[in-house]
């Protein structure tokens, strides 16, 4: 069964700053938009707009404290990005497996010798240097 992906959740991580705010999220704890403008290259009112984005994907949750807003990064939305992840990996994986087999199936058929298949920019034993 193909994996359900979520196109907002994937526009909201998509963005550089916006993963670097998570990056800051996740290893710092729940911050304000005006501490994170402090870490960032980017002013206040732009990291105001990145949480609002990434707050409506999911990926974090704002609490008032005082006259600013916490966020903190959603742990159960974040895993949900990486089990979509690891889905359309192994999705492309098995595509790379079939298109592999069936380069070798017309290779095999075409009289050519086996092995003359040079390995592919995704196969791994190929850039793995040897022991």
């Amino acid at each position: 069964m193909p994996a359900t992906i979520d196109d907002e959740l994937w526009s909201a991580i998509g963005d550089p700053m916006r993963r670097r705010m998570l990056d800051l999220l996740t290893d710092g704890g729940a911050n304000t938009a005006t501490a994170l403008s402090e870490r960032l290259p980017v002013s206040r009112q732009a990291i105001s707009k990145h949480l609002q984005v990434l707050d409506r994907a999911g990926l974090v949750t704002g609490t008032v404290a005082g006259k600013e807003r916490r966020y903190r990064v959603d742990e159960d939305r974040l895993a949900d990005a990486i089990a979509q992840l690891h889905d359309v990996g192994s999705g492309w994986d098995k595509r790379l497996r079939r298109i592999r087999r069936a380069a070798e199936e017309i290779q095999r058929l075409s009289g050519e010798s086996p092995g003359v298949l040079s390995p592919g920019p995704f196969d791994v034993a190929a850039t793995t240097p040897p022991d």
